[in-house]
């Protein structure tokens, strides 16, 4: 007997024998939740976006020095690591839904501070708080998300931050463009004191969200968890199917035999867990979410959306207006590859888009590396050259939205065990924002060194790296559950290879 009809006759012994697990249905009610969640991350990419263009006038308005621009766009994405590390904790105690609530709520604050400070300190410690609440947003909106999602349509669901985090780049660069002809101690205050309109629409939209089905089983309030798991699956047959998966894999990640009520269960022993006695498909699962989530900050791309007016500034362009016009057209191109990329995620996979989109990020960063190194040995700084470098960059950040943006997210939140996913997926993200700090704070102190040209050719080979990195260490996740995702990463024994994900799927 093969495993598909061994697996058919433990569906039909459950009573699920007309369930179909592989419904390609979109629930409309779960894509409503996974909208509102998916937009607290259009905070952290308004401020990428408007970042970029404000720096020029806070450089001009406060007589900063060029070490205090790379400390004040890189302090947000520092510590943002405090955010994320404190998210997993926080949403495990407080519940996903609420913990939404506190990062919108932080980066309100933040961007207040930010639109009202009258010194660069006070600046400062606006992007330090807004950085806080970029953490929490970056961690819950992808776990909340997956954990709501079923199978079929997680890709696309879960890729949806990614979507919004690039919508609010493109928006940032549109404010930018629209306000920079006003006077240069005004223009800055409104780009960056505008984050607060979404941070509150945001604030009151999380009231019309239910709270995570798993975690309200991990609290072992199963009954809540069912009505919100009716609502957001096709029919009850479903809700009952998803309802038997996450409470039997409660069980087994807290070693028990069936699943009880553990109301006092607050993450604690996690980090534990994770850091200090990991098992070896925990340490399989760091390594994979710990390195996508350093490659996708290696690669620099944070750096180049924040200096990209820098970069072409450089290479001819002197015309604001003329530099924010490259940015509406690089912020355009992400959005319209991202949204590729959310939408085929689910039907090709993770792994094939994320491969496509390194190796394309790679050559499309030699290609820019080769016409900066022109350019910086050309004094007459022929068009042409300029032309094929924004065409570089456009298809530098529209290979990254086809794999490293989206999927970063989507694999984090995916392949952490329940009781480790918050903390978990948490840690991975602070990786991430602490390289995303480092490369941001660095970028043009180096760049000053070894030349932009340098500096792409850099990015070219750690990019190559990663590439090599993703095909040996990142299994595909594509159409299985949460609980079956985790199975790819446990010891297996030869002789029982499949006996897991049939375990996973028994009621």
């Amino acid at each position: 007997m093969d495993a598909n009809e061994m697996e058919a006759q433990q569906q039909t012994a459950a009573g699920y024998g007309d369930f179909d697990h592989g419904s390609t249905g979109l629930n409309k009610y779960t894509l409503f939740c996974a909208l509102l969640a998916s937009t607290n991350s259009i905070l952290l990419g308004y401020d990428i976006g408007v970042m970029s263009g404000a720096v020029l006038f806070i450089k001009e308005n406060l007589k900063i020095t060029s070490v205090q621009v790379e400390i004040l766009v890189g302090s947000l994405n520092v510590l943002s690591l405090i955010g994320s590390l404190a998210s997993g904790q926080a949403s495990d105690y407080i519940g996903r839904r609420y913990t939404i609530v506190l990062a919108a709520t932080t980066f309100l604050v933040g961007a207040l501070l930010m639109g009202f400070a009258p010194s660069f300190s006070l600046l400062l410690v606006g992007r330090i708080v807004a950085g806080i609440g970029v953490g929490y947003s970056l961690m819950i909106s992808p776990v909340y998300t997956a954990e709501i999602s079923p199978a079929m349509k997680r890709g696309f669901l879960t890729a949806l931050p990614e979507v919004f985090i690039v919508s609010g780049i493109l928006l940032g660069y549109i404010v930018n463009y629209s306000l920079s002809g006003l006077p240069h101690n005004i223009n800055w205050r409104l780009m960056l004191g505008f984050a607060a309109v979404p941070a509150v629409a945001i604030g009151i939209g999380v009231t019309a969200m239910p709270e995570s089905p798993r975690w309200l089983v991990m609290k072992g309030r199963t009954d809540e968890a069912k009505r919100v798991l009716v609502k957001v699956s096709d029919s009850y047959q479903e809700a009952e199917f998803r309802l038997g998966e996450i409470t039997k894999a409660a069980a087994m990640d807290l070693g028990r035999p069936t699943f009880t009520s553990n109301s006092n269960w607050r993450g604690q022993g996690v980090w534990r867990e994770l850091l200090s006695s990991p098992s070896r498909p925990v340490r399989r699962v760091l390594v994979a979410a710990i390195g996508i989530n350093f490659f996708m900050q290696a690669s620099g791309n944070d750096a180049v959306i924040y200096y990209c007016p820098e970069v072409f500034k450089d290479a001819g362009i002197q015309n604001k207006r003329q530099l924010f016009g490259v940015n509406v057209i690089m912020g355009a191109a992400k959005a319209c590859f991202v949204l590729i990329s959310a939408l085929y995620l689910d039907r090709f996979g993770r792994r094939p888009l994320l491969l496509l989109g390194s190796t394309g990020m790679a050559v499309s960063l030699a290609v820019l590396g080769f016409g900066s190194k022109f350019l910086e040995h050309s004094e007459s700084k022929p068009l042409w050259v300029i032309i094929v470098c924004i065409v570089a960059v456009c298809a530098y950040v529209s290979f990254f939205s086809i794999g490293l943006g989206p999927i970063t997210w989507v694999y984090s939140s995916e392949i952490f065990p329940l009781r480790l996913r918050a903390q978990g997926t948490g840690l991975a993200i602070s990786v991430n924002r602490l390289v995303s700090g480092v490369v941001s704070m660095t970028f043009l102190t180096i760049s000053k060194k070894i030349t932009f040209g340098g500096m792409f050719f850099v990015l070219c080979g750690i990019m190559v790296v990663g590439s090599v990195f993703f095909y040996f260490f990142l299994p595909e996740t594509k159409n299985r559950s949460l609980e079956e995702v985790w199975a790819l990463f446990e010891d297996k024994d030869k002789n029982d290879d499949g006996q897991r994900g049939l375990q996973m799927r028994e009621i």
